[in-house]
This record gives C-alpha cells, sequence and structure tokens, in this order.
C-alpha cells in the first residue's frame, strides 16, 4: 500500500503505468486515410511515450498493442498489424537495449507465425538483464483469457496431487497472472474517448487509478501524459482503508 516513488518534485510517480492505445483508426479516417496509416503513426505516439516514463523514472509500462478479439477484424487490417509489429521490431530493440529496456510479451502468442515469435523471443532473450524500464506488450492478450489461464494452471496441479484446493487463494491466483512479478498498475490511462478497460489486465487493475482522455492515440504525447499523472497525484489511494488510516500509516513509515 505504499505511495509510488517520487522525482525531484514531491508528486508521486506511478511506478507502473497500463495503457490501452485507442484511436488509431479513427485519427486516419479523418484525413480520409487508410487505418494502417493511423497504426503507423500509433508508432510513433509509443516511442514518445517511452521516452516519457524513462525519463519520468516509471518503472514499468504495459501496452495493449493487440487483443485476443482483435482477431476478428478484417483480414487485410490484421495482416498490416502483423506487418507493423514485425518491423517495429526489427527496427527498435537495438535502441530498446541500448537504453536499458527490458522488453517482454503477454498473450496467446502461439496465434502469431512463427517468424513473429521469433522476433519476440529474441527480443526477450536480448533485453533479459535490462533494468532501467519493463516494456511490457500484450498482444493477442485478454484479461479473461489471462486468469482462465491461471486457474487451468493451479488445475493441473490440483489433479496432478501436488495442490490441495484449499490452498488456493487470491495470492496464489495472482501469482499465475501475466506480470505476477511486478508491482500491478498504479496508472491506467485510455485514448480515444471510450470509458471501459475492454478485457484488459482484468486482476492486475483491482486497485488501479483509472485515466481516460479523447485524445486519440497518434496525437498523445508528453503533455496529455503529464496530464494523466498530475492527475494521479492528485488522488488518495487508500486501498479499502480510510483516509485517517492511511495518514497515520505514512506517519508510521516517514518516522526515523
Amino acid at each position: 500500500m505504499t505511495q509510488a516513488p517520487t522525482t525531484g518534485s514531491t508528486a508521486p510517480i506511478p511506478r507502473h503505468v497500463a495503457i490501452i492505445m485507442d484511436g488509431n483508426g479513427r485519427w486516419a479516417q479523418k484525413r480520409r486515410r487508410p487505418r494502417v496509416i493511423g497504426h503507423r503513426a500509433g508508432a510513433r505516439a509509443v516511442n514518445r511515450t517511452i521516452d516519457f516514463c524513462l525519463e519520468r523514472g516509471v518503472a514499468a509500462l504495459t501496452l495493449f498493442a493487440f487483443s485476443s478479439e482483435n482477431w476478428g477484424r478484417p483480414s487485410e487490417e490484421v495482416d498490416a498489424l502483423m506487418k507493423l509489429f514485425l518491423n517495429a521490431l526489427d527496427r527498435e530493440v537495438d535502441e530498446l537495449h541500448r537504453r536499458g529496456v527490458r522488453v517482454r510479451f503477454i498473450g496467446e502468442r502461439e496465434r502469431f507465425g512463427a517468424g513473429l515469435v521469433s522476433r519476440m523471443q529474441l527480443a526477450e532473450q536480448r533485453t533479459a538483464d535490462n533494468r532501467a524500464m519493463t516494456l511490457n506488450i500484450a498482444a493477442s492478450y485478454g484479461g479473461r483469457q489471462d486468469i482462465a489461464r491461471a486457474a487451468r494452471d493451479l488445475a493441473i496441479e490440483v489433479a496432478a496431487g501436488r495442490l490441495l484446493p484449499e490452498q488456493i487463494d487470491e495470492a496464489m491466483l495472482g501469482s499465475r497472472v501475466a506480470l505476477a512479478d511486478l508491482p500491478p498498475p498504479d496508472l491506467f490511462i485510455r485514448t480515444g474517448g471510450d470509458t471501459r478497460i475492454s478485457n484488459f489486465l482484468l486482476w492486475q487493475l483491482a486497485y488501479t487509478e483509472l485515466w481516460f482522455t479523447d485524445v486519440l492515440w497518434p496525437e498523445f504525447d508528453a503533455d496529455v501524459l503529464q496530464q494523466a499523472l498530475d492527475a494521479y497525484a492528485a488522488r488518495e489511494r487508500r486501498f479499502g482503508l480510510t483516509s485517517a488510516q492511511i495518514a497515520a500509516l505514512a506517519t508510521e513509515t516517514s518516522s526515523p
């Protein structure tokens, strides 16, 4: 329940930021361009966001790149997204590695082609020891899918006699979902105007601060991200406790 770390100012900085990057297609349509042009512009917004988070000392950034439901989009758009994904991996991993970013992927990667899966694995292996920031890419990911897989893993343990049903609790289930080795997101951001979490990190977002903006993802920049961090810094995170209890805890942790 500790507050997030701070930088040079007293404003708390979220340790972990999770983002739904929405609005690429609408951004392109407003300009009478193909949707893939919006996805290309969105890739530049990803770079701006990574730059900002590295500068501010954010420890982990999780981006919702492709949901398990996105496979139902028109095949030409899915094909274009896969090509963009491949190109981005080939182009960006060297620079991310140079800057100390650890890259990881969550989701059902087996649904991707062999070439893309191989590049994902290479990116993870190359950057595994980096510590400046962890960049998690959620690809072919769904929150319900994530929880179901965790439950299935525990069911296998029970069936094999290695675990008793009564031993399963929130902590154990939480240890089997994606990103279990990281602190849960402190701040969730969704661009594009919709105010829902769309099956993203359902378990992990239980006590996350939510922030929504009408800005379309290709237009997302440091100014908008700073607005989100300012809103986060102004909130009191109680985790089910009272304000008085939070104040008492803060006094205890700050005492010598």
